[in-house]
């Protein structure tokens, strides 16, 4: 990734740009400029065991099924407009992972909004990655977004101040696993520090949460601790560690934000979650990462995990491809299953 000049206030932009590569200019007049990014990746996976078949796994249970199914799809493929008006940046990203289609005749699903945000001075408004969220730490995978079961995985309205290393925001209020959504009267509210340095880069940030509903009225609070260690060769260590009562924000659905507990009255749910990869440039053109992720929560008694392996190689700067083997297992209380995969990919970015 570029050298991030402005830590905290540039991450979004920064971080989608790096999907996008270097986007193409379709206007540029003396204040405003107009430039379209995104890729297309085409994807062919084979997922053989007990769970059942996901294009890409998250952290749920998708249920027990006797599994062997090849697909492809290019739903992954996105594109992101921007629009830099002297002092005020305004970006839209839509991939296809919207609803609809079918693989009898035409494979159509409807675009899918990502990002719809507006930035100007210190200020981020609108829809777009948590400032919970540390996207340094994410691995590069070919499986969409890696080992989500162990990581923060978010996009969400909000008003976020950022002033050097220091984030500040408000984000919209969702408890998971409430049949109660009346209550959610109060934003979360999110601190983050970003410190980076020729080492690498490391981020410390604190979620609170107000939760009142199915008869709780509790003030929930987590952490997120994650880093970017720069070694030899390009190579790298990305870890990040996610601990406390942080619902949705981590493991994408491992832990809820209120369950049952042995007496069948509702609490707030703790757990945690990590994620750890390492990845190896063999040439300057070709690498490999490997990647382990789990989620754990307390009351349900959820313990899932993700490993992988890839190999990619960049054909030109901005067409790549590679092949990822791995596996996803579910060891909730009584459960022990797994699913194998492997995945062939081509992204072309531009």
């Amino acid at each position: 990734m570029k050298f991030i000049t402005k830590l905290a206030a540039s991450a979004v932009l920064l971080g989608l740009a790096s999907q996008a590569n270097a986007a193409v200019t379709l206007v540029k007049t003396d204040d405003t400029t107009v430039t379209l990014g995104g890729y297309v990746k085409t994807d062919l996976r084979h997922v053989s065991g007990d769970l059942a078949y996901r294009d890409f796994w998250i952290g749920n249970n998708p249920g027990a099924v006797d599994t062997s199914q090849t697909k492809f799809s290019v739903k992954e493929s996105r594109l992101q407009f921007k629009v830099q008006h002297e002092a005020v940046t305004g970006v839209i990203e839509l991939d296809f992972y919207g609803s609809g289609g079918n693989e009898i005749i035409s494979n159509s699903t409807s675009p899918r909004i990502r990002h719809a945000f507006i930035k100007y001075a210190d200020w981020t408004i609108g829809q777009t990655w948590s400032t919970f969220m540390p996207l340094h730490a994410l691995a590069e995978t070919l499986d969409f977004g890696g080992a989500h079961v162990g990581e923060v995985f978010i996009r969400q309205g909000q008003i976020r101040y950022s002033k050097g290393g220091w984030s500040f925001a408000v984000e919209n209020p969702e408890t998971f696993g409430s049949s109660d959504s009346t209550q959610e009267s109060v934003p979360d509210f999110i601190g983050r520090y970003d410190h980076k340095g020729d080492w690498g880069q490391i981020s410390v940030a604190g979620l609170l949460r107000q939760l009142d509903q199915n008869g709780v009225d509790e003030t929930a609070v987590a952490a997120n601790i994650a880093g970017k260690f720069l070694l030899s060769g390009k190579n790298d260590i990305r870890v990040q560690l996610n601990v406390g009562e942080f619902g949705r924000y981590a493991g994408t659905t491992v832990v809820s934000g209120i369950s049952d507990n042995a007496d069948g009255e509702s609490e707030v749910e703790s757990g945690i979650a990590y994620t750890v990869s390492y990845r190896h440039f063999w040439n300057e053109d070709t690498r490999s990462t490997f990647f382990y992720g789990n989620g754990q929560s307390d009351l349900s008694d959820h313990d899932r995990s993700h490993w992988g392996i890839n190999l990619m190689t960049n054909v030109t700067p901005k067409l790549k491809y590679g092949a990822e083997l791995g596996e996803y297992k579910v060891e909730d209380a009584g459960i022990n299953l797994s699913s194998a995969y492997f995945q062939l990919s081509a992204q072309f970015a531009f």
